[in-house]
């Protein structure tokens, strides 16, 4: 493979309603698309939103880093895919969204100049279909049953519940929920917002309850793995890592310490595939799984992440539902949901039509 350009181009969505955790709220999603074109003429396509509570990056800092250190490195650079992939991580420090994003697209390319669907060369297969879930964001009660019940109507049986604003308002939202959709299989993503003791009398209240709960996802601080593995010590409900594993690196830290049971991979974090595939390896030796979930970020960025979840047999579970948040969903292809089954729809590379510049423009 051989790049012969860089290009860049802004968009912008507006949710459909907003997007609320403990740590941020979003009412819009705005995204650079990425166009890596091989010499050959093939284009492959990555995006990268703004993602700035979490990865410190907005589109400022994004383009800066793509149009500046990325592309200098990349343009006229030859190589395989991983040689290709290791020069971009060593582009530019930290930038870890911007790094994905082309890092996706390089693979996008890859899949079309091989002809194949990117899963495949990954490992997996195209005719698989993975469970995914439905995000419920932190609202008043009343709001987040409601939104409960139009998940559940969607054909999604496992809702990812957003909490860690306030212990008792916590248990209120989750028995809101509970009483909409009495059925639904609960993911609780506190997005650091307990403390240990907090994590450990609310998880255990949810376990003497007999709640159906999957799994707490960062129940803490992201830096307190100790204080992580003390609330699994503590608790019987699987403990997931989210914003505590960005590098396989942190994924044996955590094994070594037993601070989660699972670890939720976001290229976002990653900054690309190749580590993202690392985290999964480093979790398969070490007996953890792992989900693969996303920001809110826009469907190319998605079906990426779609392609890796199915290519690794570590990973058994995915969060992939920003894009049916978003007011308008381009370009088209890639991966379909339905019934809260999500599956690739064949096709070289991501599989997805190239986005326009004029689809979904900022404003």
């Amino acid at each position: 493979m051989e790049v012969a350009a860089v290009r860049t181009h802004r968009h912008a969505a507006p949710l459909l309603r907003p997007f609320v955790t403990a740590a941020r709220r979003t009412e819009a999603v705005e995204y650079l698309a990425i166009e890596v074109e091989l010499r050959a003429g093939v284009i492959g396509q990555g995006t990268a939103a703004d993602t700035k509570p979490v990865t410190g990056e907005d589109l400022a800092s994004i383009t800066a880093a793509v149009t500046g250190p990325i592309t200098a490195a990349l343009t006229g650079a030859r190589g395989t895919i991983a040689e290709l992939s290791a020069l971009l991580a060593r582009s530019v420090d930290g930038a870890s969204s911007a790094r994905a994003a082309v890092d996706v697209a390089l693979h996008d390319a890859w899949g079309k100049a091989a002809g194949r669907p990117l899963v495949e060369l990954l490992g997996g297969a195209v005719h698989t279909r993975i469970e995914s879930d439905m995000t419920v964001s932190l609202e008043e009660p009343d709001v987040m049953a409601q939104h409960a019940r139009e998940a559940a109507a969607e054909g999604y049986r496992v809702l990812k519940i957003k909490l860690g604003r306030d212990v008792d308002e916590d248990r209120r939202r989750l028995d809101a929920v509970l009483d909409a959709v009495p059925g639904a299989r609960l993911r609780l993503d506190a997005n650091q917002g307990w403390s240990v003791q907090q994590a450990i009398e609310i998880i255990g209240a949810f376990e003497a309850d007999g709640l159906p709960v999957d799994l707490v996802e960062q129940p803490v601080a992201a830096a307190d793995l100790e204080g992580m593995a003390q609330v699994r010590r503590a608790v019987s409900t699987p403990i997931m890592a989210d914003e505590s594993v960005w590098t396989a690196a942190d994924a044996r830290r955590i094994a070594e310490l037993g601070a989660a049971d699972m670890l939720n991979i976001k290229l976002a974090k990653t900054g690309g595939i190749p580590e993202a595939m690392a985290i999964a390896d480093v979790a398969r030796d070490a007996g953890l799984t792992c989900m693969v979930g996303a920001m809110m970020e826009p469907s190319i960025t998605i079906a990426g992440a779609a392609h890796v979840a199915l290519a690794h047999p570590a990973i058994t579970m995915v969060d992939l539902d920003s894009p049916d948040w978003l007011t308008t969903r381009h370009p088209s292809g890639g991966y379909k949901v339905q019934e809260g089954w999500l599956a690739l729809t064949g096709g070289p590379g991501l599989g997805m039509e190239l986005l326009r510049p004029d689809q979904d423009p900022p404003r």
